[in-house]
């Protein structure tokens, strides 16, 4: 079993895919008012217009939601890009379970977790 794509609901559907096209850099394949999807390398990644807002931030690991993950070749380079960009970090990069991993919001609050691998020594 493989996963073949995440659905994340947004409120604002032009902001978040300048976020997830623009900022993380995702591969657009479809894009409409109420429902876009990207390529992640090979599973999908939706976003679903809800009308129902975040109530607060992503912050903390509750029951019910999901956290997305991606990978990149360049943490670093990334951080400090999206930095310069002026999304929101809530976890700098370091060292955590034999990755290199950081943490920022996405325009509604959903925390969005972007690992390296582990460099060699």
């Amino acid at each position: 079993m493989q996963v073949s794509y995440a659905i994340i609901f947004v409120s604002d559907m032009k902001h978040s895919v300048s976020f997830y096209r623009d900022h993380l850099g995702l591969r657009l394949k479809f894009e409409s008012p109420e429902w876009t999807e990207f390529e992640a390398g090979g599973a999908g990644v939706a976003l679903h217009l809800s009308k129902k807002r975040n109530s607060g931030n992503d912050t903390e690991s509750v029951a019910g939601r999901c956290r997305p993950g991606f990978s990149v070749p360049d943490l670093d380079l990334l951080h400090r890009r999206l930095m310069k960009e002026g999304v929101t970090c809530i976890r700098e990069p370091e060292e955590t379970f034999g990755v290199r991993m950081a943490q920022y919001l996405d325009p509604d609050g959903l925390a969005i977790s972007i690992s390296e691998a582990k460099r060699g020594d």
